[in-house]
C-alpha cells in the first residue's frame, strides 16, 4: 500500500478491506473505526490507506464472532490482553461448537423414519484392541438378563471418531478410535459382544477394515472378506450424560499399573479392596504399598476388587491414572499414556 494515495470514499474503502459501507458507518458510530475525514457539507466519509490494516483486522475478528467490546480490546489494548481475550473466545467457541454438534447428532440419531447410515475405516489391530478394552465392561448373568442391551457394545460414529462403549451399571468403558476415513450421518448401534469379539479376532491381522452401518445391519469388510454384526433394536443408555456430569476430580493418583494389578489380585480376604493415599504412596490395605504421584488431600476409597482389577487390566502402558471426586461418585481410570480410553468404576462403601 502507498500511504501517499489520496483519501478514499466509503465505497472504495469498503471494497478494499472487505467490509460493507453500512458496517463502516456502524463502526464509525461506535468509535471503533473513525474515518480520516468527514465532509462538513455533505457528511461523506473518507478513509486513508493506512487505516486498511485496522479495518481488515476488525473484519477478521467480527467474522470470528468476537463481540465488539472484545474486538476493541484486541485492536487497542496491550498485546498480552489481546492474546488473553482471543484465547478465552477460542475456548468459548470450541465449547459452544462441541455442544451444538452433540445436540444435533443426538437429534439425527433420534429422528423417526430415517435409516442410520455411516461408514468408517480403521486399523484392524486398533479395532481388536478397542474390543478387548471395553469388552470387560459388558454386563453378564443376572444384569444382562434384566437389561439385555447392557450385554451389548455400542458402535458409535460421531465427531470424526468411532467409539466403542460398554457398561454393566457399575463400570462404563469408552474407547475412541481416530479413523482412517469416516462418512455419513452420526449414528450408534448396539451389537452383540460375542459376535463383535469374533470380528475383532478376524480383524486383528488386517491392515484396515471398513465398518458400514445401514439401518439395522452392520457389515465389516477387509482382506477380501466380509462379516456381519446383528444390530439390536434397543436404546443404549445415554452414557454421555454420565461423562458430562462428572465433577472435577479432587484427587489424582498415578502409579505403576502392573504393580497395582498385582497388589489388588494378591490381596487376601473377602470384601472390598481399600486404597489409601499418603505422601507419595498408594497403599492397598492388607497388601502392598506402591510409589505414586498423588495430588489432593489424603484419600481412602474402596472398590469391588474384581471390578477394579478388570478396569486396570483393560488399560495399556506402564502407568495408570485414577481421578477421584469422592468415595461415592464414579472414579475415572485412565491409561496415563492413552487418553482415548476411559473407564469409570463405582466405588463401594468403605468398611
Amino acid at each position: 500500500m502507498n500511504d501517499d494515495e489520496p483519501l478514499m470514499g466509503i465505497g472504495a474503502f469498503a471494497r478494499r478491506v472487505g467490509l460493507t459501507p453500512s458496517a463502516l458507518r456502524f463502526y464509525d458510530d461506535c468509535a471503533v473505526l473513525r474515518p480520516a475525514r468527514v465532509d462538513a457539507a455533505t457528511g461523506y466519509r473518507y478513509y486513508a490507506p493506512e487505516q486498511a490494516p485496522r479495518a481488515t483486522l476488525l473484519r477478521r475478528l467480527r467474522e470470528a464472532e468476537l463481540p465488539l467490546v472484545e474486538a476493541t480490546a484486541v485492536l487497542d489494548g496491550p498485546p498480552e490482553e489481546a492474546r488473553e481475550v482471543l484465547r478465552a473466545h477460542l475456548r468459548r467457541s470450541s465449547e459452544s461448537a462441541a455442544a451444538a454438534r452433540a445436540a444435533i447428532e443426538d437429534v439425527l440419531r433420534e429422528l423417526p423414519g430415517g435409516v442410520r447410515r455411516g461408514q468408517v475405516r480403521v486399523g484392524g489391530a486398533e479395532l481388536a484392541g478397542a474390543v478387548r478394552q471395553v469388552g470387560s465392561a459388558v454386563a453378564t448373568d443376572a444384569v444382562r438378563e434384566e437389561f439385555p442391551v447392557l450385554g451389548r457394545v455400542l458402535l458409535e460414529l460421531a465427531e470424526e471418531e468411532l467409539r466403542l462403549v460398554a457398561t454393566d451399571r457399575y463400570r462404563l468403558s469408552v474407547r475412541a478410535l481416530r479413523p482412517i476415513a469416516i462418512s455419513g450421518e452420526p449414528c450408534g448401534v448396539p451389537v452383540g459382544i460375542e459376535e463383535l469379539r469374533e470380528v475383532a479376532s478376524w480383524a486383528r491381522g488386517l491392515a484396515e477394515v471398513a465398518i458400514e452401518v445401514a439401518g439395522a445391519e452392520v457389515r465389516v469388510r477387509g482382506g477380501g472378506e466380509e462379516r456381519g454384526l446383528p444390530v439390536a433394536d434397543e436404546v443404549f443408555p445415554a452414557y454421555r450424560m454420565v461423562l458430562d456430569g462428572l465433577a472435577t476430580a479432587r484427587h489424582r493418583v498415578i502409579t505403576d499399573r502392573s504393580a497395582l494389578c498385582a497388589a489388588v489380585a494378591e490381596r487376601g480376604g473377602d470384601g472390598p479392596v481399600v486404597l489409601r493415599t499418603g505422601d507419595g504412596e498408594l497403599t492397598v490395605e492388607g497388601g502392598r504399598t506402591l510409589s505414586a504421584l498423588c495430588t489432593g488431600p489424603p484419600l481412602r476409597i474402596a472398590f469391588d476388587p474384581a471390578l477394579l482389577l478388570s478396569a486396570l487390566e483393560a488399560g495399556v502402558g506402564p502407568d495408570v491414572l485414577l481421578e477421584v471426586v469422592s468415595g461415592a461418585e464414579p472414579v475415572v481410570v485412565r491409561s496415563a499414556d492413552q487418553g482415548s480410553f476411559t473407564t469409570l468404576v463405582m466405588p463401594v462403601r468403605t468398611p
